[in-house]
């Protein structure tokens, strides 16, 4: 399933409405998560207002599969981030390679069927 949250980041900053969309979660869920996880720091502007990154959204999507995709409370997601995070990292995306590839099978072999 492609959604904005996999799809190339453009914008050097995106509000957290933006950002809550990509990800199909509330903005509440988002402020809880800079909370809880000290990697993300998003700037603000004069008003207040969070401005993410590129760099924050893939940590956001980091956090996001951990919590929400495998099922990790979100100490168990703190510590694992804190203890293996270029681990994680490479891991979290290995399977979003092989996710892609098999979208990519899946539309191949409903194609051939269509023939």
């Amino acid at each position: 399933m492609e959604t904005e949250s996999t799809q190339e980041l453009s914008k050097l900053f995106y509000t957290i409405g933006e950002v809550a969309e990509m990800f199909d979660v509330n903005a509440s869920l988002i402020r809880y998560w800079e909370k809880e996880f000290s990697i993300l720091r998003p700037k603000k502007n004069k008003k207040g207002n969070r401005l993410f990154t590129p760099k924050d959204i893939e940590n956001i999507r980091l956090i996001y599969h951990l919590v929400k995709e495998r099922g990790m409370t979100l100490k168990g997601a703190q510590q694992k981030l804190r203890e293996n995070k270029d681990d994680t990292v490479d891991n979290f995306e290995l399977v979003k390679m092989l996710q892609d590839i098999r979208t990519d099978i899946v539309s191949l072999k409903e194609s051939i069927e269509l023939s």
